[in-house]
């Protein structure tokens, strides 16, 4: 288990999937937890976590929760940026509306955050990033332009802050998750002519024999939050079950 105890940490988007997971797997781990969502409080949320409703692509809101999480805790030790949206569309079908929606939240909540809460974790001693990017932002799934390009602006802020703020004490990673079952994930293949062919097809390409689960990326956030890390920074940790280690050659054909 990490060593998380009593520490501050924030997690946005932690309504559902990866978020909800690293989220109870904070909590198991007695870190302070504080999430939040665009939404109400959900219900599977333990009492001792503080929750509040907000959009991180909103300048006005990310800095009401920096002056809740100053004014309430005092310092902040782990941030994990988690909130984010898809749209399934090509570019030249992507609008104005999906640019404003994807990058806003995915790209410039990402910035908006760390550009928050840097000072505050340097003015404590240093404190731990987590941004939560994709394979997408690596290797372009098809009909995900803007999510693709938001994941891959989220690699490269990662290492950005990595480099700046290091001697601030400040730890920047990006986890990179393949086919993780979340709604997200569903979505994504409801694009194929054949949604269970291709769901068939892509678990045939995973060494590990099976789709991820919002614990795995959970387990590798407590990981990178943790002093076990602390010689990590401005890595991107691929974990996809062996999905883009593979040949593009289906496997069991050779």
């Amino acid at each position: 288990m990490a060593n998380l105890k009593g520490r501050v940490t924030l997690v946005t988007g932690g309504s559902r999937g990866i978020g909800a997971a690293i989220v109870h797997s904070l909590v198991a781990n007695d870190a302070v937890v504080i999430t939040c969502g665009r939404g109400a409080r959900p219900d599977h949320l333990p009492n001792d976590v503080d929750w509040l409703s907000l959009d991180v692509s909103q300048s006005d809101q990310v800095a009401m929760i920096k002056d809740h999480i100053e004014n309430r805790y005092g310092r902040l030790d782990g941030l994990v940026n988690n909130a984010g949206v898809q749209v399934e569309k090509t570019t030249t079908e992507s609008t104005d509306d999906d640019w404003d929606l994807v990058m806003g939240i995915n790209a410039k909540g990402v910035f908006l955050m760390c550009r928050a809460f840097i000072p505050m974790m340097a003015a404590s001693g240093g404190g731990a990033i987590v941004n939560i990017g994709s394979i997408s932002g690596h290797h372009a799934d098809p009909s995900m332009a803007l999510y693709n390009a938001s994941k891959a602006f989220v690699h490269g802020l990662t290492r950005s802050i990595a480099v700046d703020h290091g001697k601030d004490g400040i730890r920047c990673n990006a986890i990179c998750p393949g086919w993780i079952m979340t709604g997200m994930a569903d979505a994504a293949f409801d694009l194929a002519q054949d949604p269970e062919r291709a769901k068939t097809d892509a678990l045939a390409r995973h060494a590990a024999g099976r789709f991820g689960e919002p614990q795995d990326i959970a387990n590798a956030a407590l990981y990178l939050l943790s002093d076990d890390a602390a010689f990590v920074t401005g890595q991107t940790l691929t974990v996809d079950g062996g999905l883009v280690a593979a040949s593009p050659l289906q496997p069991g054909l050779f």
